[in-house]
């Protein structure tokens, strides 16, 4: 679904190959490879994991712009590279329910983070997830030294649901109930198919 989102703060945009140095440039730091669970890739690969991800119906990938950063008009179908500052994700591979989709966001660059960013964000892609794939119940796996984004998860209604010890990893869930769908929802006035985002 190549579709863009623009809210007040950030703009989601579909992962393009033109995304993919900045993001391997992101994903050189210890820091963040600990925060997303990841393992270092060559150039290449990332090349490899973005087609993959493009082309895999239980994936859901944008590029988080910062709207203050796009240079001239926003364009849809542009990547606006200069603009990117992280992702955000959705899983849906619950073998056991097909409405269930893991969240992930990423907030990679330093400056950016603290602004509302990742929470509009996130937001953002549940409403599109509501909307789209039906998803009734959203997950958060989150390693217990991230307080930033425990926090904000928290904070957006998600309530822990499980820890591991083995990962030090907290799981948090949210049941999507009918006023939080409509809410929600109500995000969704803010979806681009390729107009412009006034």
């Amino acid at each position: 679904m190549r579709v863009s989102l623009a809210g007040e703060k950030v703009i989601l945009v579909p992962y393009m190959k033109e995304h993919v140095p900045k993001y391997h440039q992101w994903m050189q730091e210890p820091a963040l490879l600990q925060a997303t669970g990841s393992e270092p890739l060559t150039l290449e690969q990332e090349y490899e994991m973005q087609l993959s991800w493009t082309q895999d119906p239980n994936k859901q990938t944008f590029i988080v712009l910062d709207k203050q950063m796009v240079v001239g008009d926003f364009v849809h179908g542009d990547p606006h590279v200069e603009a990117m500052v992280g992702d955000v994700n959705i899983y849906m591979n619950d073998l056991d329910d097909s409405q269930m989709a893991e969240i992930e966001i990423m907030i990679a660059e330093p400056k950016s983070r603290g602004k509302g960013l990742g929470k509009e964000s996130v937001l953002m892609m549940m409403a599109f997830a509501v909307e789209n794939f039906r998803i009734h119940t959203f997950r958060a796996k989150i390693g217990d030294s991230n307080i930033a984004s425990l926090d904000m998860f928290r904070k957006l209604g998600f309530e822990d649901a499980s820890y591991s010890e083995i990962f030090k990893e907290a799981t948090l869930e949210f049941p999507v109930r009918k006023p939080v769908r409509e809410e929600l929802l109500s995000l969704i006035g803010f979806e681009l198919n390729g107009g412009n985002c006034n």
